[in-house]
């Protein structure tokens, strides 16, 4: 696949320089801006650095270090809880597991529901595709399946049409932006999704508005009939308890030790192995779990945006499909460890935990220390969260 007439071109240089770009304009520019959608190719107002995120190329360290060059973080402070929100949705993740798993057991049971149900398959099929004669809606189901990325405001009208409009159940819609998205994130866009419907935060959800939308597309989108006028309450249960981030085992080898290093799309570069851990890797490769993140297949766009990328990161790395081909690597190589950034909670923490049960010898997973420090504070709503931010930054950033 032909990914370099895309928007987002899959390189490291390419996303530094889409940050030094956009950082400048991160102030009372984007503060004053950023609700605008003005349609695909003209995302001008926000950062588009999402994909890159998503893939750890860069991160929330490097985003806020870049930003605060330029500015106080008063004046950059509605960017940089944008750029926070997606570290405590994957802080209250990893503190509930199990909303995960339970999305993933609706997803299974929905998808034999498409299959047999002829009504919900038939309207399913018209949201996908962007034929169910709500032009907005349809516009932006396009504009995802073509590009991989659309704008943040757009998700939210979008998901609240599928949810309130359409009839169509959440975890369908979560679904299908997962297998579209570039910058697709188990927690942010599952958790996301949640709130629209008015689940994540009981009592609270997202009703799409002809006149919002109308403002915020200037004008692109006027007079949209058919819009629910109301959200009734989803039936869901609540959010279980909050449990503690397990600690990671350190890596226990000897500096003999043949060790290889497993990559994948939750982190692609694991920071300072061989300073924690004394050792120099003997090969490294790429665990693509982009096949098994839902029932149905993904975007081609997304499994090879992130191979291109990866290989762009670490051009020698060989790309694996599942446990199998992980038991051969290890085996080939007579590793004795295996060493991989840590995933969290959603599909290809899955498909690590399936891996490590037909392996012979042990995966040891690296934190990000900023995850370390930052996840646990998201034990409620954001807006607790927020107030560890400057000390985060403190910590961090060191400006």
């Amino acid at each position: 696949m032909d990914l370099t007439s895309l928007p987002f071109p899959p390189s490291a240089a390419a996303a530094r320089a889409r940050l030094a770009d956009f950082a400048p304009s991160a102030g009372l520019q984007y503060a004053q801006k950023r609700n605008f959608d003005h349609g695909a190719g003209a995302h001008t107002h926000v950062s588009t650095l999402s994909p890159y995120l998503r893939m750890k190329v860069l991160d929330e360290v490097d985003v806020s270090r870049a930003v605060l060059t330029h500015m106080d973080r008063k004046t950059a402070e509605k960017f940089l809880m944008e750029v926070w929100w997606r570290t405590y949705w994957k802080g209250w993740m990893e503190q509930r597991p199990a909303v995960w798993t339970a999305a993933r057991d609706d997803l299974t049971r929905l998808h034999n529901e498409v299959q047999t149900q002829s009504g919900l398959c038939q309207r399913w099929q018209d949201a996908c595709l962007g034929q169910t004669g709500i032009k907005p809606f349809d516009t932006w189901a396009q504009e995802l399946a073509a590009t991989g990325y659309l704008h943040n405001h757009a998700r939210m009208w979008f998901a609240s049409i599928w949810i309130f409009t359409l009839g169509l159940p959440w975890q369908l819609g979560a679904d299908f932006f997962l297998r579209h998205l570039l910058d697709g994130d188990v927690a942010v866009n599952t958790l996301s999704w949640r709130w629209v419907a008015g689940i994540q935060t009981q009592g609270k959800k997202y009703l799409a508005d002809a006149s919002n939308i109308a403002k915020f597309t200037d004008g692109r989108f006027v007079g949209v009939q058919g819009l629910a006028q109301d959200a009734p309450p989803i039936a869901a249960p609540l959010p279980p308890d909050r449990q503690d981030i397990p600690p990671l085992t350190a890596y226990a080898g000897q500096p003999t030790d043949r060790v290889g290093v497993l990559l994948h799309s939750d982190d692609l570069i694991t920071p300072d192995v061989p300073a924690k851990t004394g050792i120099t890797p003997v090969c490294t490769v790429y665990l693509d779990g982009t096949a098994t993140q839902s029932p149905w297949q993904s975007s081609p766009m997304v499994a090879g945006f992130r191979r291109a990328l990866m290989h762009d990161v670490v051009p020698d790395a060989n790309v694996l499909d599942g446990a199998d081909a992980l038991v051969q690597w290890a085996s080939t190589h007579r590793l004795d460890h295996i060493i991989t950034p840590h995933a969290p909670v959603g599909s290809q923490r899955d498909a690590l935990s399936r891996a490590r049960m037909s392996l012979p010898i042990p995966i040891f997973e690296v934190r990000r220390a900023v995850d370390t420090a930052a996840w646990p504070h998201a034990t409620a709503g954001f807006f607790k969260f927020r107030r560890h931010i400057p000390d985060l930054l403190d910590q961090f950033v060191h400006v």
